[in-house]
């Protein structure tokens, strides 16, 4: 658990920090900013429960129990894919117990699973989700354009960001202060290019080689850290309006095979995985933790599809790997721009794109004759009535 990384940091520090703070009358998302969604709170808070003193403890029992409900959904139908997860986790290592990130994820592997029986349920976690952490919209983005329902999910979409809105909102004005919900769409505009991002490579090379001007910072204020050097302010403004029209022209593919008749459990794998992967690999923000974000969509496409997703499966349990190699116990490396440290982050950012170009071709290959599932016949969990 421990390395130059230091990966207990967040919750040590920074979380019991905003729990400490709640408790006292500074609440993130109510009185003030905060840079995630609201609902963060409720876990951060909640492992403050038996005090400041046992909150890793804690925060660990929280993520365990979140993490045994979601293996027990899995066991009960997929053996074989909840061992995948197993693996994945060991994989990855601390990063996946030690960040928020750990708490969205066994959720949303549920809500995922969910879909074909509950698909209301599982649509009201998904948005859950979203709100403690932004990422699983790209599962609900991806939800809309393969449903045949659709507007029924956005239905309980909107309800519960609504309450989530509502009562946000009305507990900050109760405390005199304003609106702060929707504070941490700006909190993370101003963020620079950080050091595991891929677009960060060409200038993380530049250090290592020596280039002038090229180096490594941290920057204290959003407490990660960022690359400098020729360009880097340029590139970081383009870099979100690039990850829009990526994430757009990859909803469009989906459109694509939806129109083309691909059923929804045929569409409905690729998309999140093709979604999810952009929100990593086109990003100019980029954390060990993201790559835990892959488990969600790999764990549905092995649950829909079978064998026929051994490649993402296998490619999720290498960029696992890679992950724990650079972050925490060699984390040392990276910061000094160490070349084969630096070779390892760039293979690992690399793979990245491949699994994203593997998402993409098998959101392509699509066809209203191959658009159910292939283990549809065999699998009576995944059919395309209700959805």
């Amino acid at each position: 658990m421990f390395g130059p990384g230091y990966s207990l940091g967040d919750v040590e520090v920074v979380y019991r920090g905003w729990a400490e703070n709640a408790f006292a009358g500074r609440i993130v998302g109510i009185t003030e900013n905060f840079v995630y969604p609201v609902l963060a709170l409720v876990p951060i808070v909640s492992a403050f429960a038996f005090g400041g003193t046992v909150y890793l403890a804690t925060w660990f029992a929280v993520v365990t129990a979140l993490n045994a409900g979601a293996f027990v959904v899995l066991v009960r139908s997929h053996r074989a894919v909840a061992w995948w997860w197993l693996a994945f986790l060991v994989l990855l290592g601390p990063i996946a117990l030690a960040r928020i990130d750990a708490i969205t994820v066994p959720l949303c592997i549920v809500a995922l699973l969910w879909l074909r029986r509950r698909p209301f349920w599982g649509t009201a976690l998904l948005t859950i989700a979203t709100w403690i952490k932004i990422w699983p919209v790209a599962a609900l983005a991806a939800l809309f354009v393969a449903s045949k329902r659709r507007w029924r999910m956005v239905g309980v979409a909107a309800v519960v960001t609504a309450a989530v809105v509502a009562v946000a909102g009305a507990l900050s004005l109760s405390r005199g202060s304003g609106i702060h919900v929707l504070s941490f769409v700006a909190e993370q505009a101003g963020r620079g290019i950080q050091i595991e991002s891929p677009v960060a490579v060409p200038w993380l090379w530049q250090t290592a080689l020596g280039v002038p001007g090229s180096f490594i910072y941290y920057d204290h204020e959003i407490l990660t850290f960022q690359v400098a050097g020729a360009g880097t302010t340029t590139v970081s403004a383009l870099m979100t309006p690039l990850l829009a029209l990526a994430a757009l022209a990859v909803l469009l593919l989906g459109i694509r095979a939806q129109r083309r008749g691909a059923g929804t459990f045929a569409v409905l794998p690729p998309l999140t995985l093709a979604l999810t992967a952009t929100l990593i690999a086109v990003n100019k923000v980029g954390s060990p933790q993201f790559i835990s974000w892959l488990a969600a969509p790999i764990i549905l496409g092995i649950a829909v599809n079978g064998r026929t997703w051994r490649i993402p499966a296998l490619l999720g349990l290498t960029l696992a790997a890679l992950t724990q190699l650079v972050y925490p116990y060699l984390y040392d490396g990276v910061l000094r721009a160490n070349p084969v440290m630096v070779l390892v982050l760039t293979v690992r950012n690399l793979l990245e794109f491949v699994l994203l170009g593997w998402a993409l071709l098998a959101l392509y290959r699509l066809t209203p004759a191959r658009g159910e599932p292939v283990s549809a016949d065999r699998n009576q969990h995944f059919t395309n009535h209700h959805l």
